[in-house]
C-alpha cells in the first residue's frame, strides 16, 4: 500500500507539472492568441503529452520488458487519446454552457483535468506498469 501511495503522489507531481505546461499552452493560444478554446485545448493537451510520457515513464511507472519502447509509446499514446477526447468533451460542455471567459475557462479545464487525472492513472497502471 505504501508503494502505492508513493507512485500516486509521484504521478500528482508529475501531472501537476503537465498540468502547468497543458494549461500555460491553453491560456497563450485562446486568451493572448485568440484561438477558438477547443481548439487551444487540444493543442495544449498534445503537447503536454511529450513531457507527461517522458515523466510518467521515468518517475511513475516501472518499464515492462515485456513490450518494446515503440509499443509503450503508442499504448500510451492511445490512453491519451482516450484522455483527450474526455478533455475535449468536458471543455466544449463546459465552455458552451459558462461561457469563455477566463474564469470560466479555468474552471471547467480544472474540472476536465481531474476527470482525466483518474482515467490517466488507472489506464497506465493498468497496461504500462510492471508493477512492484
Amino acid at each position: 500500500m505504501q508503494r502505492l501511495l508513493e507512485q500516486v503522489l509521484r504521478f500528482g507531481v508529475v501531472g501537476f507539472l503537465a498540468f502547468g505546461v497543458d494549461y500555460g499552452v491553453l491560456m497563450l493560444l485562446s486568451q493572448v492568441c485568440g484561438m477558438d478554446v477547443v481548439l487551444s485545448a487540444g493543442i495544449s493537451f498534445c503537447v503536454s503529452l511529450t513531457f507527461n510520457y517522458l515523466a510518467s515513464m521515468r518517475f511513475v511507472f516501472k518499464r515492462r520488458d515485456d513490450i518494446s519502447r515503440e509499443r509503450e509509446f503508442v499504448t500510451f499514446l492511445v490512453l491519451s487519446l482516450v484522455g483527450l477526447g474526455i478533455n475535449e468533451l468536458i471543455m466544449w460542455i463546459g465552455t458552451a454552457t459558462v461561457g469563455s471567459s477566463v474564469l470560466a475557462v479555468t474552471t471547467v479545464k480544472v474540472l476536465a483535468t481531474a476527470v482525466v487525472m483518474v482515467w490517466n492513472f488507472v489506464s497506465r497502471k493498468r497496461w504500462l506498469d510492471a508493477g512492484e
